[in-house]
């Protein structure tokens, strides 16, 4: 029964966001609420067991969350998604534009949420198409399976760092950060090869409508971006800082030197450098 109970409250979370177009949150409290209830739980533990999950959850991974989300909201508006997506463009070249967008969006979904990536890059993924003269379908493919597989897997994008909060792993981002990874390749991977397989003899209304796209033009349209160490040190240097942090702590390694990279590589610290360093990017510093 518990077991019903649980899918009817999932159920409701979509319905009501899909349907009734309500915010995510309020739609996770209200099936929270309903499973709750259904499932017998006293009233007043109700109430308890949710500000304690929330509050939880918050205080293991709340900073670490705000800081990945202010990460990847500067490298979208300051244009270091474009650069990072150059930069691909320029080691796979442009024979391989599908191999191309799938790195893209590999690189790019670990800082920047997916969605928004794919908003990102939509102009660049059409224009490469055109270039290249392949089947606008099979880009989308790629890049979209691309942004989804570090999006749903690799830290510090919020979805794995909750994730890792509620299976207790919040302590072993590192650890997480690797396997997240090792498996996000094949699932990029397998998108890929349907992209090219599958998805290049689908024909969509952007093979036909989106004749005006110039690669050149959109590059330029962009403006003065920042410079490829900018647009990845943000990522980098958080997954590095942790990295090290995780085998200095494997190793049992102590000392003044080691605690202080051990201190750097906590996700907090490491996520807060990351911020920092993002900071480079914004061309000026006021409120706006």
């Amino acid at each position: 029964m518990l077991f019903i109970v649980l899918a009817i409250g999932v159920f409701l979370i979509v319905f009501s966001t899909t349907k009734f177009k309500l915010h995510p949150f309020l739609s996770l409290l209200l099936g929270t609420l309903f499973v709750g209830f259904a499932s017998g739980m006293p009233l007043d533990q109700i109430v308890e067991n949710i500000n304690g999950g929330f509050g939880g959850l918050m205080t293991s991974i709340g900073l670490v969350i705000v800081f990945g989300t202010i990460i990847g909201t500067i490298l979208e508006k300051a244009g270091a998604a474009l650069r990072m997506a150059e930069v691909v463009l320029r080691i796979v070249g442009p024979k391989r534009p599908q191999l191309a967008m799938s790195m893209i969006g590999f690189i790019v979904s670990i800082p920047v949420f997916c969605d928004s990536g794919f908003v990102i890059l939509s102009s660049l993924r059409k224009a490469l198409a055109r270039r290249a003269k392949v089947a606008v379908a099979s880009m989308s493919v790629a890049l979209a399976t691309g942004l989804y597989a570090t999006h749903t897997l690799v830290p510090p994008t919020p979805g794995p760092i909750a994730a890792a909060g509620n299976i207790g792993a919040d302590g072993y981002l590192g650890t997480v950060i690797l396997i997240g990874l090792i498996t996000a390749i094949p699932a990029a991977l397998a998108g890929y090869i349907w992209s090219m397989k599958v998805a290049t003899k689908i024909e969509v209304e952007d093979d036909r409508s989106d004749l005006d796209y110039d690669y050149d033009e959109i590059v330029r349209s962009f403006g003065k971006m920042p410079s490829a160490l900018q647009s990845f040190l943000p990522i980098v240097l958080p997954i590095v800082l942790i990295g090290a942090s995780s085998v200095l702590t494997l190793f049992g390694t102590e000392g003044g030197i080691a605690a202080f990279f051990v201190f750097l590589g906590q996700p907090v610290i490491a996520l807060l450098v990351g911020v920092i360093s993002a900071l480079t990017l914004l061309p000026k510093y006021d409120e706006e």
